[in-house]
């Protein structure tokens, strides 16, 4: 179960009781998963702390000790609880290639908003099986919220910030003039992209960047409607989809397809609006690579 009293997780129901009773055990699991990896990166956020660069002299691309030590703890646990699983993490790749599950982590997402002192980083933690994450977590400790979600089409969005649980569900608008959208960085398109990008910021209502993970998490509480961005990695997006999912929101890729494999990804908060980005971002929308 849960360590943190916050932290409470709601029950997944399936129609298979065996399956929802397998299920629940992610859940609980993912949920011990967030509470080891808290206690690692929150007693050194908005502390002083050496950065690395793994970019090298080629952009930034930053990594600091609670980055690798909360994925090292999360990949522990795993390996004594599941060790038939894999494992894809940000700082360690792949282990156990094969598995028919794996755990997906991203120890900090949002690392610069980290190192910055700026509470939109958190910690995503998803279970994929192949074709799609079955659950998914972004726990940001400073604020003291957790965003869950299974990937049964059935389920909910649950978010427990200091101990109240909310449902949630995604804003009802249905015209890009009446919308918020976010993208963390304008760094992160190429120029073809960026483009696309800013013809589809124009015509929405607000456009803000930064947020990081909090941004689609913003986007299922129904306070952002759409979060446009590329260059994602796996750990960066498969928590996601569920939390934005079962709260009524859409996220694909910029050709409609799954966005399980990171590349460009587009989120919505209604099918209408999710066609008519897809229309915009369409010229420069390209096939990604899987990482799994």
């Amino acid at each position: 179960m849960c360590h943190n009293e916050f932290y409470w997780l709601p029950r997944i129901m399936t129609t298979d009781p065996a399956n929802d009773q397998q299920l629940q055990s992610f859940v609980e699991f993912a949920c011990e998963l967030a509470d080891v990896a808290a206690t690692i990166t929150l007693p050194r956020f908005r502390q002083p702390l050496p950065v690395e660069n793994k970019s090298g002299d080629v952009g930034f691309d930053p990594v600091t000790i609670a980055d690798r030590a909360a994925e090292q703890a999360m990949r522990q646990l795993i390996t004594q609880r599941y060790p038939s699983h894999g494992i894809l993490g940000e700082e360690y790749g792949l282990s156990n290639e094969g598995s028919k599950l794996t755990w997906v982590l991203d120890p900090i997402d949002g690392t610069r908003a980290f190192i910055a002192g700026l509470p939109t980083w958190g910690t995503l933690i998803a279970l994929y099986d192949g074709s799609k994450p079955l659950l998914g977590v972004m726990d940001q400790p400073f604020t003291v919220e957790r965003y869950f979600a299974s990937g049964n089409s059935s389920g909910t969005t649950t978010c427990i910030h200091r101990g109240k649980e909310s449902q949630l569900q995604t804003r009802d608008c249905r015209q890009l003039a009446l919308a918020t959208m976010m993208s963390t960085t304008p760094d992160m398109f190429s120029i073809g992209e960026f483009e696309v990008q800013q013809d589809l910021a124009a015509e929405v209502r607000l456009m803000r960047y930064g947020g990081d993970c909090y941004a689609y998490c913003m986007l299922a509480g129904g306070h952002v409607d759409l979060v446009v961005e590329a260059g994602l990695s796996t750990y960066d997006i498969q928590a996601l989809i569920p939390i934005v999912e079962n709260a009524g929101g859409i996220v694909t890729d910029w050709q409609g397809g799954s966005a399980a494999s990171g590349g460009q990804v587009v989120a919505s908060a209604t099918q209408e609006l999710h066609h008519q980005a897809l229309a915009r971002l369409q010229p420069a929308a390209k096939k990604s690579a899987s990482t799994l």
